[in-house]
């Protein structure tokens, strides 16, 4: 999703304000054991926490990485959507006509039909973005207790509103009823525009060239479907995931225990001629700790969210706005006006959904 870039380290903060506030906690627990109470033998060498820190970078690196392809790949797969709607919606309208008809229709009744095919289009992209806002076992965005706050603050269109709510805005009641029925909505929908643009070549509101056009652009959709399902369906390796969050929070845990005790061994040079700064230095290892572990939990994170680009996190592809601004688009092209026109979707802390 698109943030902008001067409230970006806003956003950040306050979408870890919980970890930051268990780092300095945490820091602050092991400065009093090593500095008041004395137990100085709570440290580690640097040595092996490099080797632990080197790790974890190259695993969050990989991770990083192949989140981004996966969102990458999500977003090209809506902008193939967002471009084959418009065309289908484009050829729909002129195809459509009295050209070939056995039965001529009046204006109004042809823009019926029109009407028909784009608002069941509609209902397919509905559709197909309530199927990838479900839940599935492995997402973690609506899991995490420090994403609830976040999450109360955006506006997420298919947690508001049952999809049958939407349908039914957009499909006639036998054919909404039909289609609720399936398990796979989406292709539902999609089976039914396909019999239903049918039966308008059989009576000859379509040429027969021209059906098979507009089922090709149906077949381009399904493939779009057919891709998005993939990633909303196929998890990045969990043995990745797993390992990442693991490792990263074992290096938090220690990462305090190298840092504070080299603190403390640069004041005892200090104590002489700053006997104040001296004795109290081990604290400045507090900031230090939590900057370092900060850094390291949020880079795991936006590679947590970014494995599922679905699923309603800050960093997910648009598909709630993006499907909103291409009923717009179809819409307009009916010469509908604007108070007849959804509005759109809101953004806030400059996200969109």
């Amino acid at each position: 999703m698109y943030i902008l870039k001067k409230y970006s380290t806003k956003n950040m903060l306050f979408w870890t304000a919980r970890e930051i506030r268990f780092f300095v906690i945490w820091s602050t627990i092991v400065v009093i054991l090593f500095d008041i109470v004395g137990l100085g033998w709570l440290q580690i060498p640097w040595t092996p926490l490099a080797m632990i820190g080197t790790a974890v970078a190259f695993l969050i690196g990989f991770q990083s990485n192949a989140a981004y392809g996966r969102i990458w790949e999500a977003r090209k797969i809506w902008g193939g959507i967002v471009n084959d709607s418009r065309m289908f919606a484009i050829m729909a309208i002129d195809m459509i006509s009295n050209e070939h008809a056995k039965v001529p229709l009046g204006d109004t009744d042809l823009k019926d039909l029109k009407r028909n095919v784009l608002y069941r289009h509609i209902a397919w992209l509905t559709a197909l973005r309530y199927a990838m806002r479900a839940e599935r076992p492995w997402e973690s965005n609506k899991k995490a207790k420090s994403n609830r706050a976040w999450n109360d603050l955006l506006y997420i269109p298919e947690y508001k509103t049952p999809l049958d709510e939407e349908l039914k805005e957009l499909l006639a009641p036998d054919e909404l009823q039909h289609v609720l029925s399936k398990k796979n909505i989406q292709t539902a929908v999609l089976k039914s525009q396909s019999s239903y643009l049918k039966n308008l070549k059989e009576k000859g509101y379509i040429w027969e060239f021209s059906f098979l056009e507009l089922e090709n652009k149906i077949s381009d959709l399904i493939t779009h479907q057919g891709k998005s399902e993939r990633i909303k369906n196929f998890p990045y390796p969990r043995q990745f995931a797993t390992i990442g969050y693991d490792f990263v929070n074992l290096f938090i845990l220690v990462i305090p225990f190298g840092i504070i005790p080299e603190f403390s061994r640069l004041g005892m040079k200090f104590v002489e001629q700053y006997p104040v700064v001296g004795e109290y230095f081990a604290w400045f290892g507090v900031p230090f700790t939590a900057l370092v572990a900060w850094v390291f939990n949020t880079m795991q994170r936006i590679g947590t969210v970014g494995e599922n680009p679905f699923e309603g996190s800050v960093n997910d592809v648009p598909i709630s706005t993006i499907s909103n601004g291409i009923e717009i688009d179809l819409r307009q092209m009916l010469d509908e006006q604007d108070d007849q026109l959804p509005d759109p979707i809101p953004t806030r802390l400059d996200v969109q959904m």
